[in-house]
């Protein structure tokens, strides 16, 4: 954290959170165990050594930074989905995030998921999606956290294969006759040289399916703005998809802020995420400059928490209050902005909406 700590109010205050990988919220702990339950070896003698790699600055893109030796950030992030097996263990992650996310005053939350890397293990689509199906339920019920997910196409693997995934999850969809755990479709993974046109076959599926639509445009990554165009312009026959996650390199181009703008395109940034490689006098300002846009809305999220310093969706709001130098009234805007942003139900919103009002009248 930078030597930060969470303030009470940023403790307290409603959050909504919209891009948190629920298999980056895997925690060495949960990892552990699971390993010993399934009988999956890892590499590492004992806990603390496990521990121990989670301190492990990764090189994050190979391929355009080159290679030092260390563990990519996604090497690391999909070894941690091999002790994932059973239907309880997909529970059990499922849980722990909504449990963490109701001790961090999250109310809302929709968490992606990344199916496309079970199924080449012989693990059934049923396995994963009836485990994370009965968190999204039991969490609900037990601690207040409402959630709907989104499944990602995993943007390194083939299109085809994908889509395939797709099929295999569809009766999960929140469509006519489906159960209701997943409502959008997303991309996830390495980027390098895999723009989102690639996937606009299964984009096209998931929409006549009456699905939403989200494409990752992560933070400097090799194409990063030509990736932003896509998504605001070319996509869905030209539509565009409903929301980018990441896409900060908007700020590079005044004809992505004036895309997103028009045509109402949100962010959901991940600040911490990007603090890792960005030094604060330069992200920072980065992230001020954008609040101050006219038209442009974007939320807080915590992305890969467990991969990335354990600094969850409250760490990442306080460097940004702090940081940004934001007032109390302008981090209660945010939290509205993510409820917009969201594509909970207009009801569930109304709630949300009503809640920050209450809290801002009280606290700001």
């Amino acid at each position: 954290m930078n030597g930060l700590e969470i303030s009470p109010f940023i403790a307290a205050l409603p959050k909504v959170e919209l891009h948190v990988h629920i298999e980056g919220t895997l925690t060495p702990a949960l990892r552990w165990r699971l390993a010993r339950r399934n009988n999956v070896p890892l590499p590492y003698a004992t806990y603390d050594e496990l521990l121990e790699s989670y301190n492990v600055l990764y090189n994050h893109r190979k391929e355009v930074h080159g290679d030092n030796g260390a563990p990519t950030f996604l090497e690391t992030y999909f070894a941690g989905t091999q002790v994932l097996c059973q239907e309880d263990d997909f529970y059990e992650l499922g849980m722990a995030y909504l449990e963490k996310a109701r001790d961090m005053n999250v109310r809302y939350a929709e968490p992606f998921f990344d199916l496309q890397a079970y199924l080449p293990r012989g693990i059934a689509a049923a396995t994963v999606l009836n485990g994370y199906m009965r968190a999204q339920r039991e969490g609900a019920e037990r601690f207040g956290v409402q959630s709907n997910w989104i499944m990602c196409f995993i943007r390194d693997r083939p299109v085809e294969e994908g889509i395939a995934t797709y099929e295999a999850a569809r009766p999960w969809a929140r469509i006519p006759g489906g159960h209701g755990l997943f409502h959008a479709v997303g991309l996830a993974s390495n980027e390098y040289d895999r723009p989102p046109m690639l996937f606009e076959k299964a984009f096209q599926m998931a929409k006549q399916d009456g699905l939403h639509t989200t494409m990752h445009c992560d933070v400097d990554q090799k194409d990063a703005a030509d990736h932003i165009h896509e998504a605001i312009f070319d996509v869905l026959g030209g539509h565009g998809t409903e929301r980018i996650d990441h896409g900060l390199n908007a700020l590079d181009r005044p004809e992505l802020l004036q895309g997103l703008a028009s045509k109402g395109i949100p962010l959901t940034l991940c600040p911490h995420a990007y603090h890792r490689r960005q030094a604060t006098d330069v992200l920072f300002p980065k992230l001020r400059r954008l609040w101050e846009l006219e038209g442009v809305k974007w939320c807080i999220n915590s992305d890969d928490p467990t991969y990335m310093h354990n600094v969850w969706i409250d760490g990442a709001m306080e460097k940004v209050y702090h940081y940004c130098g934001l007032s109390k009234a302008d981090m209660v805007q945010l939290s509205r902005d993510a409820v917009e942003i969201s594509w909970a139900d207009e009801k569930l919103k109304a709630e949300l909406l009503q809640e920050l009002e209450r809290f801002e009248e009280k606290d700001c």
